[in-house]
């Protein structure tokens, strides 16, 4: 069936295109002999592209745009380079995860020996008292047990560490943190949190979700300048991988402070949607009254919750017990009735909420919220989002669709966290474990992301996991739960058009189209012709963000 809205905004793409053509405004920059995806139903597949300015002015075959080009626009032959919208990643944390750039690695250390190996080398390059943060362990890689305070003590003795599971739910501190943060045996759990204890009650190191929060204020914050640049190398980085836009969906307000002074300064290499806590909304909604939403380069508007932890740390929020822990159902990162009244008072003041919820419990309750915000709020396109969506009820799928909630997922976490599900989940919780498949065919509006730094920035890989769903171990090649597979085309779409959806956006991004902003992305391999498992092997040879050239070059 034809979408209207569609048929709408196609129409307002195609009077664009004439009003530049009829403007006498030649082609700046033309790409023939592509294979260019367009992400448009009706024409998904195009040969040659035009740019006027920022905006793509003419999508065809080579001879037209030929045709249209004049002496002064660079025409550039990719020799059957495949180009279609630059990806949108729905779901990062961009400052934290470009300041991990330059922290210890230590999501591929394979043994408890590897591990503390590669904390004492990072401290040795540290300053006396300088914090140690960063680095996504994960415990999987060397079998499963928990790391303690005990294992790194004697090689970080004047280093304050602070390293966080790749989850972001569990952190690791050495003796000398729990010292400065002031954690002792007699301190209580928060709410929302969790301190590990032996079998005395003594801190073992580990402290889980809002627990974290008692390092606030114990370790120094970076400056201005230190948070910009950071925010820099993470802008490169991302560009590199062909993302033209993330959703930065944080917990605070330092990462949306910054995406403001460098957009003040015109500073900022690609886009961004700025999230920040629900909590806020009322100083969110004040700045949206006194400023408006932003502009395509730094948006606001978008607040996001939680509601329960994660999987990993077994602190995401189920109906049944872990089946390997039947004593826990999970902690509530925001107690229900909170955040409930937090949502109802956000979505009346009309700002977009998103939450993030992982066990099946979790998810079941968003949806009752948000639910219950359309039913006293009334009617309106507020585009409700749930963050990872990961583990879902049978009768939850549907409720997607009816209530018009994106499912803002991430398919990386699929053939990571695939590895090690079925201990927390049990056999029978499988089938509803990254239903990506499911909520398709049901019709439910589905996005793409990475979660960086808990997965990489790389939608190549997040393709691969979506239609393969192998596991990162070797131990699936027919695919993890691999009824939940997608193609490669909807794959594009959760990346692209789907995500500008998500963001109010589709009326000028996710698409090569006429009128639509020249954010592209040119690969050496064409996506929706070659063998899935030829994916993550693509690279990225050119990324442009609003008609430039950011990353790479495009002369094939």
């Amino acid at each position: 069936m034809i979408n209207r809205r569609d048929v709408l905004l196609g129409t307002g793409a195609l009077l664009a295109t004439r009003q530049l053509v009829a403007a006498g405004r030649p082609l700046d920059l033309a790409y023939i002999n592509a294979k260019v995806w367009t992400g448009q139903r009706d024409v998904p597949l195009a040969g040659a592209i035009g740019i006027s300015g920022n905006r793509v002015a003419v999508v065809g075959d080579s001879e037209r745009v030929r045709k249209l080009a004049s002496k002064s626009t660079r025409l550039v032959d990719l020799r059957g380079a495949f180009v279609m919208p630059g990806f949108i990643d729905n779901h990062t944390h961009f400052l934290r995860a470009s300041f991990g750039l330059s922290s210890p690695e230590l999501r591929t250390a394979k043994t408890r020996e590897e591990f503390v190996g590669r904390i004492a080398e990072a401290a040795k390059a540290l300053r006396p008292g300088q914090w140690l943060q960063g680095g996504n362990w994960d415990e999987q890689m060397w079998g499963g047990e928990l790391p303690s305070k005990q294992w790194i003590d004697a090689v970080t003795p004047g280093t304050p560490v602070a390293v966080v599971r790749l989850d972001q739910h569990v952190a690791l501190l050495n003796s000398l943190a729990l010292k400065l943060a002031r954690i002792d045996r007699n301190t209580p759990d928060p709410e929302g949190g969790l301190i590990m204890r032996d079998a005395h009650g003594e801190p073992t190191g580990l402290i889980k979700d809002k627990a974290k929060n008692l390092l606030d204020g114990v370790i120094p914050r970076p400056g201005h300048a230190d948070i910009d640049a950071a925010i820099g190398v993470g802008t490169a980085h991302a560009l590199s991988k062909g993302v033209t836009q993330v959703h930065v969906t944080e917990l605070d307000w330092v990462t949306h402070d910054s995406l403001r002074r460098l957009r003040q300064q015109h500073k900022v290499g690609m886009r961004f949607y700025s999230f920040v806590p629900l909590e806020d909304w009322r100083e969110l909604d004040a700045l949206v009254k006194a400023e408006g939403r932003g502009d395509d380069w730094v948006r606001w508007g978008g607040l996001k919750g939680l509601v329960d932890g994660s999987l990993g740390s077994r602190t995401a929020v189920f109906r049944e017990p872990y089946a390997d822990d039947p004593a826990s159902h999970g902690i509530y990162r925001t107690p229900p009735e909170k955040l409930r009244e937090l949502i109802l008072s956000a979505d009346a003041a009309g700002l977009h909420i998103t939450v993030h919820a992982i066990g099946d419990e979790g998810n079941d309750q968003v949806l009752g919220m948000f639910e219950a915000a359309m039913r006293k709020n009334g009617a309106r396109d507020r585009r409700f989002r749930i963050e990872h969506a990961q583990h879902l009820l049978a009768s939850d799928v549907p409720r997607f669709a009816r209530l018009n909630v994106i499912a803002s997922m991430q398919p990386y976490h699929v053939i990571d966290d695939g590895r090690w599900a079925i201990k927390p989940l049990g056999p029978e919780r499988l089938h509803g474990a990254w239903a990506i498949r499911s909520l398709l065919d049901a019709k439910a509006k589905v996005t793409f992301g990475s979660d960086w730094p808990v997965a990489p920035m790389d939608p190549l890989l997040g393709i691969s996991a979506a239609v393969l769903r192998r596991t990162i171990d070797g131990a699936n090649p027919s695919g993890w739960v691999p009824q939940e597979r997608i193609t490669v085309q909807e794959s594009l779409t959760a990346y692209t058009t789907a995500n500008a959806y998500a963001g109010f956006q589709e009326d000028r991004l996710g698409l090569i189209a006429p009128g639509y902003l020249a954010d592209l992305v040119i690969l050496d391999t064409d996506l929706t012709r070659c063998a899935p498992e030829q994916i993550e092997r693509a690279k990225v040879l050119s990324t442009l963000v609003d008609g430039q050239v950011r990353f790479g070059s495009d002369r094939t």
